[in-house]
């Protein structure tokens, strides 16, 4: 079964990705790092974080976690901010349920 057959993209340049990278450049930014900095907590090559901050490669949840500690920010604060857009909005999608009155 093929991602599209499950309503699932893989597209590295959609919208949300888009957000995400934005976050992660904000973050490493926030923090006073380089990508070669960042790259060296990591222990990784300073192309690992020029990928995944330009949109070229995707970050899996670990990964994700380990980012976030290298940068001193706590990674529930990060997603939070992800997934209410960074607008203050509730983080918990709201059930379209009516109910009786």
């Amino acid at each position: 079964m093929t991602s599209a057959t499950r309503g699932i993209g893989k597209s590295i340049h959609s919208p949300d990705q888009a957000a995400f990278c934005e976050l992660m450049v904000g973050a490493r930014k926030a923090a006073g790092l380089t990508q070669h900095a960042l790259a060296r907590r990591l222990k990784k090559p300073q192309s690992f974080v020029a990928k995944y901050e330009g949109g070229e490669r995707r970050v899996d949840v670990v990964e994700f976690i380990t980012i976030a500690r290298a940068l001193g920010a706590d990674p529930l604060k990060l997603m939070t901010t992800l997934l209410s857009g960074g607008k203050g909005k509730s983080p918990r999608a709201k059930p379209d349920v009516k109910r009786d009155t």
